[in-house]
């Protein structure tokens, strides 16, 4: 049965390439997938110990960060390679000053497997969240380098937990330790005989880290001028259509906008600013004589989010109406309220803080209406409060990149 699905897996990923290469004409991200696997990477890399980390896109290197740059604070003659599958994620971070290499991840082949460890000779190996490539793991463990997966969760309807599972349960298997965010991951892992620990997402101490720098932004400050702020970041179309109403109604009452779209390229950002008035102003367009007399502003850079977070009063974060929400906690470090959309089953951060009273999800702009008027009514103070709550959620789950270190340090990995 194993030998069947390791043909089916190879099959796959050899079908999964023939598809990227007819779409590569035809669209953007395949083609830059295609282009980025062009040349087999490169490692010239001259000290003893390296360590290999790999991330899907962006928001697992947001997991990875704290660890990677923690591990070269305790170990800076370590060596780091960093990989990524998505082109998003490469093109955005591969100049990351943390990391000796940044890579592409080739192509999942057995051949490809062999080829890429020996090249990157790697002491330990550190996969974020999802990963799951069965050629590399599975050479992994057949050279007994040692891997750990962290900030992973797991749900009891994925692969690994159906009869036909074998494959993905035997790639678990690969791992000297997988470090999960909660008791329903462990406890699933159990029921299918896989050791586990539990350890805050990582994400936590990435964003209580990046509130700590107190990035300020000049010609943020000229446009707040001390007037409340809704800030809406990665946000897609069905998200921007419900902010859109926002500021056309004016919701909440003497409110400023900030629209950060997960996608700046194309013709989106000039629809955007035709929807939202005459008023509004890209990012790039300010100056320190028109800020304060803009309503609204667009960024349009990759990089300040995070920072620009701690403008804002209130915070809606998209892809609620998409794959997934985004990430919430950059914006809930800041003591703000959160809101998103109907899908954010696969983010666990975002249920917890709806349980905890500082996150809320949406469907509609009535629903959406309703929870800003109850923010910014006279005659309460639930903004404050749910404000108080997420920021306290986020500063209860700090610390699991220091767990993980110290793990690492005490198995002499690292």
């Amino acid at each position: 049965m194993l030998s069947f699905s390791v043909f089916a897996y190879n099959l796959f990923i050899r079908l999964y390439s023939l598809a990227l290469t007819l779409a590569a004409p035809f669209h953007r991200k395949a083609k830059a997938w295609k282009e980025g696997r062009k040349n087999f990477p490169s490692i010239h890399l001259s000290a003893a110990n390296r360590v290999w980390v790999h991330c899907a896109s962006l928001g697992e290197f947001e997991q990875a960060r704290p660890l990677i740059e923690k591990i070269k604070k305790g170990k800076p003659s370590h060596q780091i390679i960093l990989s990524f599958f998505s082109p998003s994620g490469y093109e955005v971070r591969k100049n990351y000053k943390g990391a000796d290499a940044v890579v592409y991840l080739p192509l999942d082949t057995h051949k490809n497997a062999i080829k890429f460890i020996d090249e990157v000779q790697p002491n330990l190996v550190i996969f974020v969240k999802y990963e799951f490539w069965f050629n590399l793991l599975n050479e992994i463990r057949l050279r007994k380098i040692p891997a750990i997966l962290i900030s992973s969760t797991f749900r009891k309807d994925q692969i690994f937990f159906t009869w036909y599972g074998g494959l993905h349960r035997s790639m678990l298997n690969c791992f000297a330790q997988i470090f999960v965010q909660n008791t329903i991951s462990k406890d699933l892992l159990n029921g299918i005989q896989v050791k586990s620990a539990i350890a805050p997402d990582t994400r936590f101490d990435r964003v209580n880290e990046i509130a700590k720098q107190k990035v300020t932004f000049p010609l943020l400050e000229k446009f707040k001028n001390g007037r409340p702020i809704l800030i809406a970041g990665s946000t897609w179309p069905a998200d921007e259509d419900l902010i859109v109403e926002c500021i056309k109604n004016q919701i909440p009452k003497d409110y400023k906008y900030i629209i950060a779209p997960h996608e700046i390229s194309g013709n989106r950002l000039q629809r955007l600013l035709q929807r939202t008035g005459a008023n509004t102003k890209l990012y790039s367009q300010l100056t320190g004589e028109n800020a304060e007399l803009t309503n609204v502003i667009i960024i349009d850079n990759y990089g300040m989010l995070a920072s620009a977070y701690s403008y804002g009063n209130i915070a809606y974060v998209g892809g609620g109406f998409d794959a997934s929400v985004h990430n919430i906690l950059e914006a809930a470090v800041y003591a703000q309220p959160v809101m998103f959309g109907p899908n954010y089953n696969k983010s666990i951060e975002a249920k917890d803080l709806i349980a905890s009273g500082g996150g809320f999800t949406i469907s509609t702009f009535p629903e959406l209406q309703q929870i800003l008027l109850s923010f910014t009514s006279g005659s309460t103070n639930s903004l404050q409060t749910a404000a108080q709550k997420a920021a306290t959620y986020v500063s209860n789950h700090v610390g699991g990149t220091e767990q993980i270190y110290s793990y690492l340090i005490h198995q002499e990995y690292i």
